[in-house]
């Protein structure tokens, strides 16, 4: 139930962004799934925000599944194996989300003969490597992409600014996993994952000799080690120890040559975790597959600390700002059975329990997890789901961009944890062996939910309690989806329709009363075409359609006079203004809508073969609203009393038609 695969062979047929496949734009196809904002690798499953997002890589969760500010994620396509979304009716061995989990496994390696796969596109290089240590025992796999955008486009900035002297901006990633089947019954899985973004500037006048510029970055790094123990034909046991670290930094610096002064500011965040896992499987009977596990997870959380240094001849200045780091330890326990009650009915029925310990606060919570189809006729079933969820760590965001610099933060004392429940029931028919159509309806209901208050703005870098900055409030999100998936013949693709109303209310923000999300979509569409014209040539289509996302503006505003004897002054001055507004994300952007086409040359050899793609992202140069920027105008009139000075509001795109070219190679 609300499970959605997509094969990696699909994913790489899809029209790219600069020639660069992505996972997640992929699944953004998908119904039920919307991207947040105009050509970025966003995650908004079913109303829900990104932290409430499950991403594990081989089982490992992933803080930030995002490069270049989100436009695109950190998965490498060359490297995995299979992707898995699910949506509602979550299984009882997943928990700590709300929403959804992503479940991307990388690939093992092949064990018999060694194969390569690479590409080069517009923006980025990869190359993936795999194949036997010790054939038929131990298998190797290595995968790395980067790109290189600061090669080419960096001789020509520096050229064009004054003063620019290095200019850095680029993402890697690097994917590695070893197996080694020790006999039969044994096997054991290392896997391995860094990627880091870089953003830097320096800046040079020799006229004055300062030497001034600055840095942004972000960087994952995950490991994972699995055994794998075949007890007998029936019984099974996985157990796997791993550790997450997703950081932060940016920074400032000053340097004046001549007088040896010199200031640097450095800003870091982050998360941390080691973890251990156990999943005992356990298959009685043909009609019975039995999941017993736990999960403990150690998290230490970095929500931001900056280091201010200054430094002359005459001053010696070391201070550090901010907020302390902060342990806390998550456990859970889970038991799931997949029954097979008749030929026409199965159910998969479980029990997740979880815990939560932070500075001697103890949370607990039961979560049932039930779903069901019976099947009324050979190719047409019935499905239903039910359940709870509850998540203890949180993520602090603004409403627009996911930044880097977003804080995770646990549940204390005063910030309760997150929970929810969802329902949803549907259809699925196979028309026939070419054709699948599904239809489902959902309700989700959230409590606890997190938003800043109004008017607060976090300051990572002073020493202030952000529990104070935030308020805790319900969501509700309910709607139906549809999607019509055509998998066989020349001709291939889908249709994905998502109706859905997307609710959050808080005693403090908006009068108390409910308002829409901001990423609140009435309507959204998605048409995929992937046709196979013959062996050599494939061409393939995808148009979307969305609401416009929800957003809050000024209605009126109004010049403050902080002191009456200051009117003669102010009256020669600008005066400061202060803007009202009424309901909060009362106004709508225009809605979206683009077109994006790629055709594929495709020859193969005995050992080797090769692709060129060619794509076009919004082929007809829709340039969909990204934010709105305020301007003001002046209306002439006939008299200087009668013209008039009018506030007006923009929308801003940043995406128009975006042509790039792709070259892959196996062997």
């Amino acid at each position: 139930m609300s499970q959605t695969d997509i094969s990696i062979k699909d994913i790489k047929q899809l029209p790219a962004l600069l020639g660069e496949v992505d996972v997640i734009k992929a699944l953004q196809l998908m119904p039920g799934v919307k991207a947040g904002n105009e050509g970025f690798a966003g995650l908004y499953v079913r109303g829900g925000s990104p932290d409430q997002n499950l991403v594990l890589l081989d089982g490992v969760p992933i803080y930030n599944p995002s490069h270049v500010l989100g436009i695109f994620s950190v998965f490498n396509a060359d490297a995995i194996k299979n992707v898995s979304l699910i949506k509602g009716g979550f299984p009882a061995r997943y928990g700590g989300r709300l929403s959804s989990v992503l479940n991307i496994n990388m690939k093992e390696g092949n064990l018999n003969s060694f194969h390569g796969e690479g590409a080069i596109s517009n923006i980025a290089s990869k190359l993936t490597l795999e194949g036997p240590i010790k054939k038929g025992t131990t298998s190797f796999l290595l995968s790395a992409r980067r790109t290189y955008l600061d090669v080419f486009f960096s001789p020509f900035v520096k050229s064009q600014s004054d003063g620019l002297d290095k200019l850095a901006t680029y993402f890697y990633d690097l994917n590695g996993k070893l197996q080694h089947r020790i006999n039969d019954k044994h096997s054991l899985h290392l896997s391995l994952y860094t990627g880091k973004d870089v953003f830097e500037s320096r800046f040079r006048d020799a006229e004055i000799m300062e030497v001034s510029g600055g840095d942004l970055g972000w960087q994952n790094q995950i490991g994972a080690l699995r055994w794998n123990y075949n007890i007998n034909s029936q019984l099974f046991l996985n157990t796997t120890l791993s550790v997450t670290d997703y950081k932060i930094n940016s920074g400032q610096f000053f340097k004046n040559e001549e007088t040896q002064e010199e200031a640097q500011s450095n800003y870091v965040s982050g998360i941390q975790d080691y973890a251990a896992r156990a999943v005992l499987e356990w298959i009685p009977s043909t009609s019975h597959y039995v999941r017993v596990g736990g999960n403990w997870i150690n998290h230490t959380y970095r929500p931001g600390a900056t280091t201010i240094t200054r430094s002359s001849p005459t001053i010696s200045l070391d201070t550090l700002l901010g907020i302390k780091s902060l342990g806390s330890m998550e456990y859970n326990f889970f038991a799931e059975d997949e029954w097979d009650i008749s030929k026409r009915v199965s159910m998969n029925v479980g029990l997740h329990f979880s815990g939560f310990d932070v500075e001697n606060q103890h949370y607990t919570s039961l979560q049932p997890r039930w779903s069901m189809r019976f099947q009324v006729l050979p190719k047409l079933s019935i499905k239903s789901s039910f359940a709870t969820m509850t998540q203890y760590i949180n993520l602090l965001s603004n409403e627009s961009l996911g930044l880097p610099s977003d804080l995770w933060v646990p549940s204390t004392a005063r910030i309760k944890p997150q929970n929810a429940w969802q329902a949803a029931v549907g259809i699925a028919t196979g028309i026939n062996d070419t054709w699948d159509f599904t239809l489902e309806g959902f309700y989700k209901k959230m409590d606890n939910v997190l938003s800043y208050t109004e008017g607060a703005v976090f300051e990572p870098n002073l020493e202030a309690d952000w529990q104070d900055k935030v308020e805790q409030g319900t969501g509700e999100v309910y709607g139906a989806e549809l999607f019509l998936n055509k998998k066989q013949g020349k001709t291939t693709g889908w249709i994905g329709y998502t109706l859905s109303w997307n609710w959050r209310q808080f005693d403090n923000i908006n009068a108390g009363l409910r308002y829409p999300f901001r990423y609140d979509r009435r309507h959204d569409l998605s048409l995929v075409v992937i046709h196979q014209q013959n062996e050599r040539i494939a061409y393939s289509f995808a148009w979307v359609y969305g609401t416009g996302n929800a957003i809050t503006i000024p209605t009126s505003r109004y010049a403050v006079t902080p002191n009456y004897q200051l009117d003669e002054i102010l009256s020669l001055i600008e005066r400061p203004e202060r803007f009202v507004t009424e309901e909060k994300n009362s106004f709508r952007m225009s809605a979206t809508h683009r077109l994006d086409a790629s055709v594929s040359f495709h020859k193969e050899k005995p050992k080797f073969e090769r692709k060129w793609i060619i794509s076009v992202y919004n082929l007809y140069s829709r340039v969909n609203p990204f934010y709105v920027r305020q301007d003001e105008e002046y209306i002439f009139g006939e008299t200087i009393e009668s013209s008039r000075l009018i506030t007006v509001l923009k929308e801003v795109g940043i995406l128009p038609i975006v042509p790039s070219v792709a070259y892959t190679f196996k062997f």
